[in-house]
């Protein structure tokens, strides 16, 4: 059963259009807060009663269309997950089939007006009373998903450490949310989708809403965690308080306790049995499943236990003549399915009773008005053995008191009185028809109402289909792209691969005895530059990569500047051999880096393909010339520093001598 028996302790907002339609524009509505006792008034507009919702948390929103408060269902799917976790969303006048709301007002007492503002006040009463369905959407279950707060990007030197950082993250975070899971005593499902460094992305299924969840969604740093309660497939609704028929039931005692509850159609409902539960919880139980007013058992006389439960619900009794045979109980309870014995002798004494008072519970029923529940007056008769007549007198509180009779003898009616009474008899007679032509009006506008609806979910339906269409072409568009980006993919992939090549040849060059032109096993690989440009030097480093030691190969050796000279010099190469001269910036950044340069003419360079390879023995050659020039170049530097020094001392003597 709901626990909540009423809402009049807690705020209760009522809903209903003023102006204007959620599918158009800014339509307002017209609102009534009421507490049981107040009720405020106000009109605004669907943002601030959305706002107004937030922050005055009321336990139920109560409207008699749900769909005055969202265009279609995934808006009204938006709109029950930005209610507060103790805000419930309630549609007064039904559930899928909802009734008119003045029919729902009348049947419950409640004042009722047309206009918008009467008619959310009926609604915010009703839903008070625990009239209508609570509208849900959402399973009693929530999804916390710990994922990456940041793309890994595409690459680079430090790649594999950055994705390491964020992966690594993502554990420690989905840690720390399953610890307070734990700690706070809550039953859940995970799903971990473990990357390099450690989780690209973890999923905790819990069971409990998102209020009883001591994690928020958050995002921080390389981290995002989400927290969103499960999505059920359609709408649902769920009546607010749920209805206890009196109902007939069957009790079998002993080490093990059975109860079976059975309608007054004769329909089994529910079967129970229990080691455990005491005579308060089988109570319980049975409480949750209907009022009894007949307890029966299957053997005579009634146990003491069985009649402890008659006394608890101040039902009547129902014992066989004797004991019920097995066989008997057997073939009563062969429709039916149960555990153990001792459910099915419960069912049976359950079902033998009804039997018993079968044509006793037709005979009322006969009797029964359809505004007059039967159950109740069922249970009287057999409890307090009182008459239907007497019952039924109770109930419709018609005690009627003898009237007291005179004797007077008549006199004629004058010609006023007869026109008096004529007058009224046709008074009589219009406001007879007056009430015809009202209801005729009203199962009209009931008519209108649900021509309404059908056009209203015809035109939802061909928006779905119009947003169908927008999707398919939009997916053809996506579908167009990626096949585009297949294609340059693709020829990227070609490219790489006629790269891979080249670097495979390379490599072969590096690590074998050049078996077709190393035919005397004295050559070295060179990297060839095809100008002394920075973009020439980035396109080989790409290609084949310069690497400290290589031999590098200036196709054109002119033009050089310092920066370009220093990230050559940044390279380490063995030795540049160069093609045309270099400019004396270049020169001398070179020399500064003790990078070897030689000219062309002094090392032969066989091209192999797109690769080249030179003589060991004539770089070798090369570099020694080299390391001699630099030497006479360094002597010279330092001789012509000497010479610069002795000059400046002689000046600085006559320059003394003349003061």
């Amino acid at each position: 059963m709901n626990d909540r028996t009423s809402a009049l302790d807690s705020l209760v907002f009522g809903v209903d259009v003023q102006s204007g339609d959620v599918r158009g524009d800014s339509p307002s509505y017209a609102v009534v807060a009421f507490d049981g006792e107040r009720v405020d008034r106000d009109v605004v507009s669907h943002r601030k009663l959305r706002r107004l919702i937030e922050r005055e948390t009321p336990s139920l929103v109560a409207t008699d269309n749900m769909y005055e408060l969202a265009a279609d269902k995934d808006d009204l799917v938006r709109f029950l997950r930005a209610l507060p976790a103790e805000t419930k969303l309630v549609q007064v006048t039904g559930a899928e089939r909802p009734e008119p709301l003045s029919r729902v007002a009348s049947r419950h007492g409640v004042p009722y007006g047309k206009k918008p503002m009467k008619e959310a006040e009926a609604a915010a009463r009703l839903a008070a009373a625990n009239v209508g369905y609570e509208v849900s959407a959402f399973e009693n279950t929530t999804t916390v998903k710990v994922s990456r707060g940041r793309s890994t990007g595409k690459g680079g030197w430090s790649a594999d450490r950055y994705t390491r950082r964020i992966h690594g993250s993502v554990r420690r975070t989905a840690r720390q949310v399953e610890s307070k899971l734990k700690e706070a005593g809550l039953t859940y499902e995970r799903d971990i989708t473990e990357k390099y460094g450690g989780y690209s992305r973890a999923v905790f299924t819990v069971e409990a809403p998102p209020a009883d969840i001591p994690v928020s969604s958050r995002r921080s740093g390389d981290t995002r965690v989400e927290v969103e309660r499960q999505r059920r497939d359609g709408i649902e609704f769920e009546p607010l308080v749920k209805r206890r028929d009196h109902v007939i039931v069957g009790i079998d005692p002993g080490t093990t306790t059975a109860a079976a509850v059975v309608g007054l159609d004769g329909s089994v409902l529910d079967v129970f049995s229990t080691r455990t539960e005491d005579t308060a919880g089988v109570i319980e139980w049975l409480i949750e499943r209907g009022r009894p007013l007949l307890v029966a058992a299957d053997v005579t006389p009634m146990p003491e236990t069985v009649e402890k439960f008659r006394r608890s619900f101040d039902a009547a009794g129902w014992t066989p003549p004797k004991d019920l045979p097995v066989d008997e109980k057997l073939h009563r309870t062969r429709d039916v399915e149960y555990d153990n014995d001792h459910e099915r002798d419960a069912m049976a004494a359950a079902l033998f009773a009804f039997d018993d008072h079968t044509d006793q519970f037709e005979r009322i029923s006969r009797k029964v008005p359809p505004d007059v529940e039967r159950g109740v007056v069922i249970s009287r008769v057999l409890g307090n053995e009182e008459s239907v007549e007497s019952v039924l007198r109770d109930l419709t509180e018609e005690e009627s008191e003898d009237e007291e009779t005179h004797e007077h003898e008549e006199r004629e009616l004058t010609e006023e009185e007869k026109e008096l009474r004529r007058l009224r008899d046709r008074a009589a007679r219009l406001e007879s028809q007056v009430d015809d032509l009202e209801a005729t009006v009203e199962e009209k506008e009931e008519t209108i109402e649900e021509y309404r609806e059908e056009l209203s979910e015809a035109r939802r339906e061909e928006r779905r289909k119009a947003r169908e269409r927008q999707e398919v072409s939009r997916l053809e568009r996506e579908k167009g792209r990626l096949e585009r980006e297949l294609s340059t993919e693709r020829e990227r992939s070609e490219e790489l691969d006629r790269k891979l090549e080249r670097l495979k040849a390379l490599w072969k060059l590096d690590h074998s005895n050049f078996a077709d032109v190393n035919t005397e096993k004295n050559l070295v690989p060179v990297k060839v530059v095809e100008q002394f440009t920075r973009d020439a030097i980035d396109r080989t480093v790409e290609a084949y990569g310069i690497a400290a030691g290589d031999v590098v190969y200036l196709r054109d050796a002119s033009g050089a500047g310092r920066s370009t000279a220093e990230q050559l010099a940044d390279l380490e190469p063995r030795v540049v051999i160069r093609r045309g001269g270099l400019s004396e910036i270049a020169d001398q950044v070179l020399f500064d880096h003790e990078v070897p340069v030689a000219p062309a003419d002094d090392v032969t360079v066989q091209e192999v393909d797109e690769l080249a390879v030179a003589r060991e023995s004539e770089v070798e050659a090369a570099i020694g010339a080299w390391e001699e020039r630099a030497e006479e170049r360094r002597k010279e530097r330092k001789e012509s520093m000497v010479d610069q020094i002795i000059s400046e001392h002689r000046a600085e003597s006559r320059a003394e001598s003349r003061e």
